[in-house]
């Protein structure tokens, strides 16, 4: 599976360490001020994009200098830098596409960054939001396989869709079987899996899969 991660520019100190992530084999995009993140963390961008507005001369220099490949564009835009750096991940075939510092800050950026899951999911690409505290997934009905994590113990499924019909949890503290689950529920709230792997299925509707650790400090 071809794995690409981008960073955004939201809030660093939402961003968890990617000296980990760096292990794999991974592509990596730097969006506006998320490639000034990557040369943070020791990681040469194989590409940086966007108006790169949020970074200082000095850092802008320091980008194009150990990044592979730049692309700029103008202030005003259509697109959010974000969503520029997905377009160019789909470009490049990604069948995975993990997603770091697009939460925190302002409610309107976060939700949308959130929301770019959706044609990922319609174009048959995997798509995951991570941060420190939360690893967020979007899935349609089916059947879904989903393993422990220590990292992220808590799991909670949220409708996206007016309701949820039929959802069925195997392996979770908290079983449900054909369960309706309507727009605005907190029934499946922080529920945990008691196996080294659950299924959770559903006939019809979308679901926000959140997984989320408690922060100890």
């Amino acid at each position: 599976m071809r794995k690409i991660a981008i960073v955004g520019g939201g809030p660093k100190e939402y961003i968890p360490d990617l000296v980990p992530y760096n292990k794999e084999n991974y592509l990596w995009i730097g969006a506006d001020q998320g490639a000034e993140v990557l040369i943070e963390n020791g990681i040469a961008p194989d590409l940086a994009i966007g108006d790169f507005d949020s970074v200082t001369e000095a850092s802008f220099a320091k980008i194009k200098e150990q990044a592979e490949r730049v692309v700029t564009y103008p202030d005003e835009k259509d697109e959010t830098d974000l969503e520029l750096a997905v377009n160019e991940a789909l470009e490049r075939e990604a069948q995975h596409i993990l997603l770091f510092g697009v939460t925190g800050g302002r409610m309107d950026h976060s939700q949308a960054n959130i929301q770019l899951l959706y044609p990922l999911m319609q174009r048959k690409v995997k798509g995951t939001v991570i941060d420190r505290q939360n690893q967020v997934e979007i899935v349609t009905h089916g059947e879904h396989t989903i393993k422990a994590d220590e990292q992220y113990p808590y799991i909670s499924f949220l409708p996206v869709t007016l309701d949820v019909k039929d959802l069925t949890l195997h392996g979770f503290y908290y079983p449900l079987q054909r369960a309706y689950l309507p727009f605005g529920s907190t029934l499946c709230i922080s529920n945990r899996l008691i196996e080294d792997t659950g299924t959770f299925s559903f006939e019809s509707g979308i679901l926000l899969v959140i997984r989320s650790t408690d922060l100890n400090e």
